[in-house]
Formats: structure tokens, C-alpha cells, sequence
């Protein structure tokens, strides 16, 4: 107490005692300790869910983020994003998209619209044979030049990467991969074409 008498008066005034502003005092104590504690105990519990959270994760992320730049680098493609794809297709970019999900499983359910489709195998693709280099070189068409982009599920998928990786190895120059995927663009809730 600041001033003891001051706050002796103030109880008189009330008819309030010694005895029972001495009760009223611990009270409020207590119920102040108990609310100090109970915050202290919920913010460390809200720390210890965050480190715990970031700890994990953050190894998960690093993971998958070094091996999208080494696939990038292998490939020899560059990437775009949900936001940047979808700002290209806004401005009409004369551009060809490329589905590379399984048909009927992914594309025909849902893709992005403009898309075609054509599926690739998740294993990196050592070899192309004769067959499938034949159907991507009709697709890619003859200009060298022009704006590619692959996708497939999402950031882990590497159907996208084969895509982009034999379009750049057929000569293309203006390659792209969306590494998130129509999973990336379902999130961004951009609509998409299905097949009917």
C-alpha cells in the first residue's frame, strides 16, 4: 500500500474493517498470483507448440526445397509461381500450358484452364523414347521460342520436371515449370477447366 491511512479511511468510509481489508487485500493477492500464473503458463505453452511446430517443419521445407532447385538445375528450366502464372494467363501471354497429371485421374477433374494434357512418369526420365519424343515435339511445335509451362500436382511431383526437362533437351528456350501444381492453384481458388 502507498498510504496505509488514506486506504484505512477509504475502508471506514465503506464500513469495512481492519480485519476484512486485510482478507480482501490477500484475495486479491491471490487472485492476482493465480492470473499471473495461468498467464506465464499459457504463453509458454503457446512457445513450446511454436518451437516444436518450427523445429519440424523447417527440415521438411528445407528438404523439399533443395531438391526442387537441384531438379531446376538439372533441367535447366526456369519456374513461375501460382500468382505469376495466373497473371500471364489475365494478360493473354501467347503461351503454351501443359498438363502432365495422369488424364482421367487429374486433368479431366480438374486443371487449369487452357492446359493440355500430356501425363508424364513421376521417376526422372533418363531416356525418351521414340514414341514419346515423337507426341511431345507435335505438341511443343516447331518454335523454339515459345513460352512453356508445365505443371503437375504439386511442389513434390516431378511429372512437371520430366516435361521440362526433355522440352529444354528438344532445344526449347523459353521453358517454365508451376512447381505448385493445380494443388497450388485449387489454393489460390483461381477456377479451373474440367472436361465434360
Amino acid at each position: 500500500m502507498k498510504n496505509p491511512t488514506k486506504m484505512a479511511r477509504i475502508f471506514r468510509a465503506y464500513g469495512i474493517d481492519k480485519n476484512q481489508m486485510e482478507v480482501g487485500l490477500k484475495m486479491v493477492s491471490r487472485k492476482s498470483c493465480i492470473g499471473i500464473i495461468v498467464c506465464i503458463c499459457f504463453v509458454f505453452g503457446l512457445a513450446s507448440v511454436s518451437l516444436a511446430a518450427w523445429g519440424t517443419k523447417e527440415l521438411e521445407t528445407e528438404k523439399i526445397a533443395v531438391n526442387l532447385v537441384r531438379e531446376v538445375a538439372r533441367g535447366g528450366y526456369g519456374i513461375v509461381t501460382t500468382e505469376e502464372l495466373k497473371g500471364w494467363i489475365d494478360q493473354k501471354v501467347n503461351m503454351l500450358i501443359i498438363d502432365t497429371m495422369p488424364y482421367a485421374d487429374s486433368y479431366a477433374k480438374q486443371h487449369i484452364p487452357g492446359a493440355v494434357s500430356m501425363e508424364f512418369p513421376i521417376p526422372e526420365m533418363k531416356t525418351l523414347d521414340n514414341k514419346t519424343k515423337a507426341a511431345l515435339e507435335k505438341l511443343l511445335g516447331p518454335d523454339k521460342n515459345r513460352l512453356i509451362v508445365f505443371y503437375c500436382g504439386f511442389v513434390t511431383c516431378t511429372r512437371s520436371h520430366n516435361g521440362a526437362m526433355w522440352a529444354v533437351k528438344l532445344g526449347h528456350k523459353n521453358v517454365y515449370r508451376h512447381p505448385g501444381g493445380i494443388k497450388a492453384w485449387d489454393q489460390a481458388d483461381y477456377p479451373v477447366g474440367k472436361v465434360k
